[in-house]
């Protein structure tokens, strides 16, 4: 794998960390403030759905990632194909 490809699967594997600390940590304030009450889920409960959507979008671009991570190591000479590199970049683009 390129040095260059290996910085954007770290710089990516980072972001996804740092995206699922924040989601958890304010659906956690999120769980907290409906607890208190349980007429406020109507308020927030969109937004805690939000929440979760970020959680799963974020388990699904490190499947992503790890499927590619491992077909680069299968592959012969280590490099990734022209489409899968162009939905690597695309990945990265969307954050």
């Amino acid at each position: 794998m390129t040095e260059k490809l290996n910085s954007y699967f770290e710089e990516a594997i980072s972001n996804i960390r740092e995206d699922r600390e924040r989601a958890l940590s304010l659906l956690k304030d999120i769980a907290d403030f409906i607890g208190q009450n349980q007429d406020r889920h109507k308020d927030v409960g969109q937004t805690a759905a939000k929440y979760l959507e970020t959680l799963q979008r974020s388990n699904e671009q490190l499947v992503k990632i790890t499927a590619l991570i491992q077909k680069s190591k299968n592959d012969e000479y280590g490099d990734l194909d022209s489409s899968d590199t162009d939905s690597l970049y695309e990945e990265f683009e969307g954050e």
